[in-house]
């Protein structure tokens, strides 16, 4: 099953984020055989961290709950909150086989949350709307309730100009609220 995690930093937490980045790679290398995504997202400027993206492939909600909580940064309070919800990988590849590469390119993580129902038709997206280059898609998928029968939003991460044309990836559903986030491969450096 796979897994959408988000961890949201705390206010103030960079320093103690920097001084466990060695514990933090650590935890992931025991999940690299079913990371699909990962990396962190920034605040206004890109300088300083805002949270963290991981999917990963996990045997069931059990397994993610514990691979979220028990991350040594949301351990030592890096992190103000987690979004974890069953995701499902619409492109059925990893960041690392994305043909953009690692670089190049503004990187951002877009979240549709809480579909916008107000005209009583909601409909789980097939896929990243038409006219969206491929190319530029670096993960894609549904966010699921744990079970994975309710759409709850979408999750995409995506190589575009600016926020706006990566807030368009999501353009043909509406959502209650979406958010665009810079975003960057994560990893050993």
């Amino acid at each position: 099953m796979e897994f959408f995690c988000y961890h949201r930093d705390r206010a103030g937490s960079a320093a103690l984020r920097a001084e466990l980045v060695q514990d933090h790679w650590g935890y992931m290398d025991g999940y690299a055989a079913g990371l699909i995504a990962r990396g962190p997202t920034f605040g206004a400027g890109g300088a300083v961290p805002s949270g963290s993206v991981h999917v990963v492939d996990l045997p069931g909600p059990a397994a993610a709950r514990a691979f979220a909580f028990d991350e040594p940064n949301h351990q030592a309070g890096v992190y103000r909150d987690v979004l974890l919800r069953r995701w499902r990988n619409l492109l059925g590849r990893t960041m690392w086989e994305f043909p953009g590469g690692r670089t190049g390119g503004n990187r951002y993580l877009v979240l549709g949350l809480g579909p916008d129902d107000a005209d009583g038709t909601v409909t789980e997206p097939g896929g990243p709307p038409a006219g969206t280059d491929p190319d530029d898609l670096i993960a894609f998928g549904p966010l699921l309730s744990d079970d994975g029968a309710t759409w709850i939003g979408t999750a995409a991460l995506v190589r575009a100009a600016d926020r706006d044309e990566a807030r368009g990836v999501l353009a043909p559903v509406r959502y209650a609220d979406v958010e665009v986030h810079d975003w960057e491969f994560g990893g050993r450096r």
